[in-house]
């Protein structure tokens, strides 16, 4: 046995059995678990899914939402155990993969179109 398939035999026990669906231009609830001192409690982060990345266990989402006039990013590990869960709360329609120039709009204009099947 060489040391890749030993390494992916690693991985491939950190993956979560049920990986939430969702795509890039999704508004999403995000529930992290966040530890503070002995006490361990759920945080939801609500926002745009600007983009996915990477395979296997490594992969990651960043999620965007404007707090008090700020826009705020945050990257997520998906087969994280610190990610609780995913939960789809509107599909938004969009054309590409990577949404970076939400960064640059503000207000409505930042808006995604919701997708109506």
């Amino acid at each position: 046995m060489n040391a890749n398939e030993i390494i992916k035999s690693i991985e491939a026990e950190q993956l979560k059995a049920e990986v939430p669906q969702f795509c890039t231009g999704d508004t999403v609830k995000v529930y992290g678990k966040i530890k503070e001192g002995n006490r361990e409690r759920i945080q939801i982060f609500e926002g745009t899914v600007i983009k996915k990345q990477g395979g296997s266990n490594r992969a990651t989402f960043t999620v965007r939402k404007i707090s008090n006039g700020v826009g705020v990013e945050k990257t997520w590990p998906l087969h994280s155990p610190n990610v609780e869960k995913v939960e789809v709360v509107r599909q938004g329609k969009v054309r590409r993969a990577k949404l970076f120039y939400l960064r640059d709009r503000v207000g409505k204009r930042a808006k995604v179109k919701e997708l109506v099947k």
